[in-house]
């Protein structure tokens, strides 16, 4: 019989067989990241598996490549390398060290939510505690350890940021920022939803519970196993039988709600 070991025991023990950090650099400015790439090439136990420029190829790298550890910049309150952070999936989560210009409120936040950071500029010897302290936190915390620890700093940092504002669509060779005002209504598709938005849809890869759990429940309503709609664009309710409904959205769709999630129904009539 195969012996399945802990995903803490068996990270170090790859990490014990020379298996390298993965690293993930995301900063807008050349300078910095040249900055930050010559520090981590100089650390035998890490690789750089991507540099990016902007926050949507961050996005898109991390899902895709889950690294172990990523120097994020961040420039609050305006933009926000933070959404990087709302948009990834919790099982490519990497350990974040920012590396931000910001003033001492977000320095203490990141302080008290055990997210390191570099101050610009950073010195070597600098740079060198906080890579050790995220390579101490790859192997010592689970991934949902540090999803739990991320969302905290998120709801420290930017109260309003606890739900997603925009989601990162990668469609046509192209990666662009969909509002969560656009959306009409979400569907599963195995481990991808499909996003309906005005006349057009967007396969995202997550899964319609993960989605769920990042947006708005005020704004959001799950009507069936497979299916969530943007309350705002519901247009009629009809009753069915033993407690369903069929549902009609203002661009005309017709979806039908299932009882397990009747209870929520009941909260959008009792509100309208």
């Amino acid at each position: 019989m195969e012996f399945l070991w802990p995903s803490r025991f068996r990270f170090e023990f790859m990490k014990e067989l020379n298996e390298k950090f993965r690293v993930v650099i995301v900063d807008d400015e050349p300078i910095a990241r040249e900055g930050v790439r010559v520090q981590v090439e100089k650390d035998g136990e890490a690789e750089i598996v991507r540099e990016c420029r902007i926050d949507l190829e961050a996005v898109d790298a991390i899902n895709d490549l889950s690294p172990d550890i990523a120097f994020l910049d961040v420039q609050m309150p305006e933009t926000d390398g933070l959404e990087v952070l709302q948009n990834l999936r919790e099982k490519t989560l990497p350990a974040i060290v920012f590396v931000t210009a910001y003033d001492k409120y977000a320095l203490k936040a990141f302080e008290i939510n055990a997210v390191d950071y570099l101050l610009k500029p950073f010195d070597p010897q600098r740079f060198q505690t906080a890579f050790n302290r995220a390579k101490a936190q790859v192997r010592q915390l689970s991934n949902d350890s540090i999803n739990r620890r991320l969302q905290n700093l998120l709801e420290t940092l930017h109260p309003s940021s606890k739900y997603l504002r925009r989601l990162v669509v990668k469609s046509g060779g192209r990666i662009f920022f969909l509002q969560v005002d656009e959306i009409v209504w979400i569907e599963a598709a195995d481990n991808y939803v499909n996003v309906h938005a005005g006349h057009e849809s967007h396969l995202i890869r997550e899964t319609l519970t993960g989605l769920e759990m990042k947006l708005d429940p005020q704004q959001f309503i799950r009507i069936r196993h497979s299916a969530i709609v943007k309350a705002s664009r519901i247009k009629e309710l009809h009753p069915m039988f033993k407690g369903s409904y069929e549902i009609l959205l203002n661009d005309d769709t017709k979806l039908t709600t299932s009882r397990r999630y009747y209870k929520r129904i009941a909260e959008l009539l009792d509100h309208s």
